[in-house]
């Protein structure tokens, strides 16, 4: 039934991370490579997701009005935004806007941004075998050297991280409210700063609280990737896909694809159900 997949692909994957491919290779490697893209946008994802979220959630229970209102502001818009239509606009801003690679805009030592992607340093090979930190520079006609990820990489990862942040940050926000506010002010007697309540004692707090509701988030992030296909980067779902016109196999791609996914799912789930079970232990500890 599957035998299928050990056919030559018979077409190329325009972004293979650190997979190497071909059209000469089999169909089941190409869906390898893109389940390797889909790992590599959606992890990055998950915690640019969370640095956002807890940002937000801090914010909006800010003594400072100001804070707190441009906190309830970005949640409110960005939940009520399609997560199909924040793609497109990060794409379209990344494309359309950015300047060409040839005049890339340098946002750090090393690091330029421009309609070809972000161009970053990196460990990388050389003739010797040796493995050396390489920085990319900008020449005549185009940025090189280092590492790069692609414009579609770069506004599905920002798409998904910032419509995830937004949900991600009432879960955050009701757990740290759930705390008692007398464990802060027993905190507060002791000497410890702002910073130390809410490192030491808020969030350890919270976190029984918040890690259920936060695996939801992470899976439906997981799964939200697959709307990188309206983009054209290459996921699992893109990958599969084409891999389903080539052969006309229908029901076996798909398949394929909701047992990866299934899998996946399991995976973050069990994760994060051992994360919980030991942020329960300590607490009775």
């Amino acid at each position: 039934m599957l035998s299928f997949f050990s056919q030559p692909a018979g077409f190329d994957i325009g972004e293979t991370g650190l997979l190497a491919f071909d059209a000469s290779q089999p169909l089941w490697w190409a869906i390898v490579v893109g389940l390797g893209n889909t790992l590599r946008v959606s992890l990055p994802a998950l915690l640019l997701a969370t640095a956002l979220a807890l940002t937000m959630a801090l914010l909006r229970r800010s003594r400072a009005p100001g804070w707190s209102q441009l906190a309830t502001g970005y949640v409110e818009l960005i939940r009520n935004v399609p997560l199909l239509l924040q793609v497109l606009i990060w794409y379209f801003l990344l494309v359309e806007w950015l300047p060409d690679s040839t005049e890339a805009l340098s946002l750090l030592p090393g690091v330029w941004l421009s309609k070809g992607g972000l161009a970053f340093p990196w460990l990388m090979p050389d003739e010797l075998g040796a493995w050396h930190w390489e920085v990319p520079v900008q020449d005549v006609f185009n940025v090189h050297g280092g590492a790069a990820v692609t414009p579609e990489f770069l506004a599905l990862t920002l798409a998904l991280s910032v419509y995830t942040s937004a949900f991600l940050s009432e879960v955050i926000r009701s757990g740290l409210e759930a705390v008692p506010h007398s464990l802060l002010e027993a905190a507060s007697t002791l000497g410890a700063t702002r910073w130390q309540q809410i490192r030491l004692v808020l969030i350890p707090q919270a976190l029984r609280t918040i890690i259920p509701a936060t695996t939801n988030q992470y899976l439906n992030l997981i799964k939200n990737s697959s709307l990188a296909v309206a983009i054209g980067y290459p996921d699992l779902v893109s990958v599969s896909n084409t891999a389903l016109n080539q052969t006309g196999r229908a029901i076996e791609c798909l398949t394929v694809m909701m047992a990866v996914y299934l899998t996946l799912s399991l995976l973050v789930s069990v994760l994060m159900n051992w994360f919980n079970a030991r942020q329960g232990l300590k607490g009775v500890a």
